[in-house]
């Protein structure tokens, strides 16, 4: 009995190693190395693309498009995607409008921050300074995912400022008081398995985890993929996104949420995976003014799935708050 007492320390031992010796493995082979910043934006930033620094060493990745009389337009991007995705409605906006995007601190174009506070409120924070900046005085805000969470906070914080809201399948509805994280965010606690996380980045998984948000498949095409594969390997990005996962907590707004009295616009897949059409239901019971439209055949990303038929809706109520050229 005590030899074999003895021998379980060893094979623990042994058993460990073994473990460690295969993450050390995965970490050889599938290691993937940062893109350099000049590479990333040369090949992802456009004539437009202006880089801010909002804060101290907080560089924000901006860009103002269309008539600079125009009536403003700010597009908020979503959790890992960047201001890339509205591009399908930039081009149909800026004729008229003044559109304004910007990639988030940790995606795109916009690096990590000193504070490395990747929070909802630290982004509503950007919003504001990239608002403040620019000097818009009245405008409609519209956001995606991540994004709509950020609009409709930012919109309930200021009234004056908001003339119109358009949520694209937005964060918002609380989850229940009994769900766990999404396994990424409980990884990122995990101080071994978040630096193996940051470090490994296959791009099969980011074509994977594509075609799981859309609903339209021929729209994931080797570019698309590309562009969130590699801006993803910004310097600093993938150990920002790890805070940023680890620093998730369960959040109900739901009382500030029916604060906001701006004209509201929903706009949704059907097919929409991730966030389930069943919370434009919940969005209406916290805002019954808001009109909601929902797109068949569409999965998460309607602005990129499905550009014309996403902003039909929006350009109605645009007419509605714009004042007269």
């Amino acid at each position: 009995m005590a030899a074999a007492t003895r021998r379980w320390p060893r094979r623990l031992g042994i058993g460990l190693g073994v473990i460690l010796l295969v993450i050390a493995g995965l970490f050889i082979v599938f290691q993937v190395p940062d893109i350099p910043v000049a590479q990333l934006r040369a090949k992802y930033g456009s004539a437009a693309s202006h880089y801010v620094e909002v804060a101290p060493g907080t560089v924000i990745h901006m860009r103002d498009e269309g008539p600079k009389d125009g009536f403003p337009i700010v597009l908020l991007h979503g959790s890992n995607a960047s201001l890339n995705t509205w591009e399908p409605w930039v081009a149909r906006l800026t004729p008229k409008y003044r559109v304004i995007s910007f990639d988030f601190p940790a995606h795109g174009l916009s690096g990590p921050v000193p504070s490395r506070d990747y929070s909802s409120a630290a982004y509503v924070g950007i919003t504001e300074k990239i608002v403040d900046r620019l000097g818009l005085t009245r405008f409609a805000i519209a956001g995606n995912s991540m994004g709509g969470g950020i609009a409709w906070h930012y919109a309930a914080a200021h009234p004056d400022k908001v003339a119109a809201l358009i949520l694209v399948d937005s964060v918002g509805q609380p989850e229940p008081g009994n769900s766990s994280p999404p396994i990424g965010f409980r990884i990122a606690r995990i101080p071994v398995l978040r630096d193996l996380l940051a470090s490994v980045l296959p791009r099969s998984m980011i074509e994977q985890s594509l075609h799981q948000t859309v609903s339209v498949q021929s729209m994931v095409t080797p570019a698309m993929v590309d562009r969130y594969w590699e801006l993803l390997r910004y310097p600093g990005n993938r150990a920002a996104t790890m805070d940023r996962f680890a620093g998730y907590h369960r959040q109900d707004d739901t009382a500030l949420l029916k604060t906001i009295t701006a004209p509201t616009l929903i706009v949704w897949g059907r097919d929409d995976r991730l966030i389930p059409v069943t919370c434009v239901a919940w969005f209406q019971q916290q805002l019954p003014g808001a009109k909601a439209v929902i797109l068949d055949h569409v999965g998460h990303l309607p602005m990129e799935e499905a550009p014309d038929q996403s902003l039909a809706p929006v350009l109605d109520l645009l007419a509605t708050v714009a004042p007269a050229r």
